[in-house]
């Protein structure tokens, strides 16, 4: 190994440009005979190595920055991997023990040590894919784009009810992705966590992949799997906030070190955690090598970057007077603005191909981009839509009419940002009901409710995330103790309600105009918006070879014979899918092969089902073809 200039990388990390501080920070084999530890801890007056190798005798350690970074040398044959290890650090009269915040592995839960492992030496399988993600850096938002959110130790479990392994999940799962017909698996972080009951969004081991499910090696089998069968992997990832644990960042060595100094942004109330210091160098350089280590280390393929909104806003979750206004008179926290700016071009830099998507719920201004003072992520979850269409499907159908704004209204922004439709774990625990049970009314209308929902998610602009278990039809709310209730495909109607899910995936897979252009005007118009009265809606979306489909949207169970549609041009309509076939578990209302319109009017009669959608394609009349055509020509030309 060649030996590092340790003098530039300590300054480069304490200068918050450090993209690759892991590679140097933490436990590593640097020479043959010698492994070496290494901590930042300004506060800390004494530094100490203990390890079950030592029984957890003090080894002490040498600074050796200005800044406070910490080191110590210790044989490799005395320092195996397997062995367990923490800092300690003297801060006048306190003393702590603490985790490695760089730390490759950890002990499962409940205990809390680093474990010295080392994350070289895994046969990756996945040139290709890596090969080609990179080729697409720039052309990633017109492809296809499914994502699947679960929980890892949630999805199945053995017979005696405990969590799969890593390896016993990929092969599992990997199958089942695929013949559903999605592109990404979204798991909810993965990173160790001390209490189950976080789902991981409260992070003690930032490095480490918990020790729940496997080793470090185990996990990047997991992800190669994927890859294989042609699935991409997101990784929940939480730079907002961290618990207080006593092994964790919490006072790391022995006051606030990674958390904010001021008492008007140090604690988020709600979750009882520390916020980090986005502002300060050591912290960026800590957090955006951990992004870069995921995507490069383990070949993620994005990362959802969690509670973005907690981040940008010095009053969120402060009441008036609780909070600071910046130098502008503003509550923008203008430090994490410039975080994420850096994150997020350090990104494109170091892991092109590699996927910044944004939880935020707010307004905030260019999310997406970086032009502009853009954050530069390259998605955004679409909270918006989300609640609105939540909002309006919860509704007994007779009073949706009142309420048909909540069903377009996201078509006036919907080409402000680049979006993913999320109906995630968030919506279906805490009361809120499962996916299924959201939906009002009898047993039948729940199952149509759910079809014709989803339905609208995947034909509208943006890309789409389902979580595990709305796809069967699971009652109950999710629970991270238990598995998807599989059980349920014994019964018709959720076998039938799976088989849907899996047939509306393909249709979005093989059909580009549901897809290739989600990002503009140009893929979408409206045919009918304003038909609140019959609670119907239909619109085109098109690809950008011109092909289009036509989509028609009943959110009432009531059927329409002889509805009048307008369409785009005269031409032949096939129908290509209906989610009220009888297959689905609907009541059969659809419209044969192809529906023809000939005449100037350009409106076709259709037979419109209840609670339900029908997509047709449009093969437009070789006159009309050469029209439109020769318009795009002379538009081109004024360009």
């Amino acid at each position: 190994m060649p030996k590092r200039d340790l003098q530039s990388d300590f300054y480069y990390f304490h200068q918050g440009t450090a993209c690759r501080a892991y590679a140097y920070m933490g436990q590593h084999l640097e020479e043959e005979n010698q492994r070496v530890f290494r901590v930042w801890a300004p506060n800390a007056q004494a530094a100490f190595l203990i390890a079950d190798f030592s029984d957890w005798q003090e080894i002490p350690m040498r600074r050796v920055s200005a800044g406070g970074i910490w080191e110590v040398s210790v044989p490799a044959a005395q320092a195996k991997p397997g062995a367990c290890y923490k800092y300690r650090f003297r801060n006048g009269q306190k003393t702590v023990d603490k985790a490695d915040p760089y730390g490759f592995f950890m002990e499962k839960p409940p205990a809390t040590a680093s474990v010295i492992v080392d994350i070289d030496g895994y046969a990756w399988k996945d040139d290709g894919w890596l090969a080609f993600r990179a080729s697409q850096a720039q052309t990633y938002y017109s492809r296809a784009m499914n994502i699947y959110e679960m929980h890892a130790g949630s999805w199945r479990r053995r017979e005696d009810g405990s969590a799969l392994s890593w390896r016993e999940l990929a092969e599992q799962l990997a199958p089942y992705l695929k013949q559903m017909g999605y592109t990404h698996v979204e798991l909810m972080p993965v990173m160790e966590h001390p209490f189950d009951g976080s789902w991981g969004y409260q992070v003690c081991g930032y490095y480490a992949p918990t020790a729940r499910f496997g080793t470090p090696q185990d996990f990047m089998y997991f992800v190669d799997t994927m890859h294989g069968a042609g699935i991409g992997v997101i990784l929940d990832w939480v730079p907002a906030h961290f618990p207080k644990d006593a092994h964790g960042l919490y006072e790391f060595d022995g006051q606030p070190l990674y958390e904010y100094q001021g008492a008007d942004r140090q604690e988020h109330r709600g979750w009882g955690t520390r916020c980090f210091d986005v502002g300060r160098e050591e912290v960026q350089s800590f957090l955006i090598s951990d992004a870069v280590f995921w995507a490069q280390v383990y070949h993620a393929d994005g990362l959802r970057v969690d509670a973005v909104a907690a981040m940008l806003y010095l009053d969120y979750d402060r009441l008036p007077g609780e909070w600071i206004p910046n130098v502008y008179g503003t509550n923008e926290n203008l430090e994490a603005s410039a975080f994420f700016r850096k994150l997020n071009t350090t990104m494109k830099r170091e892991a092109p191909g590699v996927l910044m998507i944004a939880e935020e719920s707010t307004a905030f201004a260019n999310i997406t981009g970086l032009a502009h003072n853009g954050l530069g992520f390259d998605l955004k979850w679409n909270m918006g839509w989300m609640n609105d269409t939540l909002f309006y499907v919860q509704k007994e159908c007779v009073y949706r009419k009142y309420h048909h704004d909540k069903l377009t209204f996201s078509l006036t922004y919907a080409f402000a940002e680049r979006y993913v439709l999320p109906i995630s774990h968030d919506e279906v625990v805490h009361g809120k009901k499962s996916f299924l049970d959201k939906m009002p009314e009898d047993y039948w209308r729940k199952f149509a409710g759910v079809r014709v929902f989803a339905a609208w998610e995947m034909t509208h602009p943006g890309k789409k995330l389902f979580f595990m278990g709305c796809e069967i039809g699971q009652f109950t709310e999710w629970d991270y103790r238990a598995e998807v209730e599989w059980q349920l495909l014994s019964y018709d109607s959720h076998a039938a309600l799976q088989l849907y899910f899996a047939e509306l995936n393909h249709l979005y897979l093989r059909t580009p105009a549901l897809w290739e252009q989600d990002d503009s005007w140009q893929g979408f118009a409206w045919m009918d918006a304003d038909d609140a009265q019959e609670s119907i809606i239909s619109f085109c979306r098109t690809d950008r070879a011109g092909r289009s489909v036509l989509v028609i949207l009943n959110f009432t169970p009531a059927t329409y014979e002889g509805y009048t549609q307008r369409v785009p041009a005269a031409g032949e309509y096939r129908e290509i899918f209906n989610s009220d076939s009888a297959r689905y578990g609907g009541s059969g209302v659809t419209n044969g092969d192809t529906v023809f319109c000939a005449g100037p009017e350009k409106t076709i009669r259709l037979r419109v089902p209840p609670l339900g959608c029908t997509v047709l394609s449009v093969e437009e009349r070789e006159e009309n073809k050469e029209s439109k055509e020769e318009s795009q020509r002379e538009d081109q030309k004024a360009k």
